[in-house]
């Protein structure tokens, strides 16, 4: 009897919610009905779907051919110093939409499920989550941190790491120099931009360990590339890395 009168009360509830202070999905603007609904509709999660087609074994790049996943002309040439890189999916349509909307509109909350949708598509991908030791966010600068008001691949690393009960190090990667963003810049430019610009701290805490990289969006590499490098000069002894979109 309790519960019933409890489902009845939240019924009621939620119809006032919905008379009195409707909200509207952020991308599509139909109505939030569903209770979990927050920010964006279920609808435009489900066209969010997560890349299937073959990609390299290494830097994690797409193909767009259908073959079996193999080695990228690149990684064959030159091995990247990460040892593997995933993407849930590619950055464009609803997926770039809500990445945009969780980066410049503040909805920090869109962390939580950027990171319940990566989990669900690469949870058991092996390859990056054997015998791993820490979960690091890859750092902004404190300035651009204050400006936004949180880093968006730290909301994403804290939420993996709850799922998988994997320890986040979030105070041993740091970004020393306030570089442009790499959206701003061409193709060329981005390697050059984020050169030096990271820099490890407590190296004792990550030597000898298998760390997981996680970044928000994987365009070149050039970020992962640099933060993987300085990661292993200071003793990690594997890093693999994690993105939500690839461009």
């Amino acid at each position: 009897m309790i519960s019933s009168l409890h489902k009845k009360i939240t019924s009621v509830t939620k119809l006032a919610e919905l008379i009195f202070f409707p909200s509207f999905c952020e991308l599509c603007s139909s109505l939030l009905e569903l209770p979990e609904e927050k920010i964006i509709c279920q609808s435009c999660w489900e066209r969010m779907i997560p890349f299937t087609g073959s990609y390299c074994l290494c830097c994690g790049r797409f193909f767009e051919a259908g073959v079996e996943p193999h080695l990228c002309q690149d990684c064959v040439q030159k091995r990247p110093p990460f040892s593997c890189h995933r993407s849930y999916g590619r950055y464009g349509g609803r997926l770039k939409d809500a990445i945009l909307l969780y980066k410049y509109r503040r909805f920090r909350i869109l962390g939580r499920d950027f990171a319940r949708i990566i989990h669900r598509a690469l949870g058991r991908d092996e390859n990056i989550w054997w015998k791993a030791d820490f979960i690091v966010p890859v750092p902004l600068h404190p300035k651009r941190q204050k400006k936004r008001g949180f880093n968006q691949a730290q909301v994403i690393a804290q939420e993996l790491a709850k799922l998988r009960g994997v320890e986040i190090v979030d105070d041993v990667l740091v970004k020393v120099k306030n570089a442009p963003p790499q959206t701003s810049l061409e193709l060329e430019e981005r390697a050059e931009n984020v050169s030096g610009a990271f820099s490890v701290v407590n190296r004792k805490k990550i030597k000898r360990k298998i760390v997981i990289l996680v970044d928000d969006v994987f365009t070149t590499g050039s970020t992962l590339n640099e933060c993987s490098s300085v990661l292993k000069k200071s003793g990690v002894e594997d890093v693999r890395a994690l993105t939500l979109a690839q461009a």
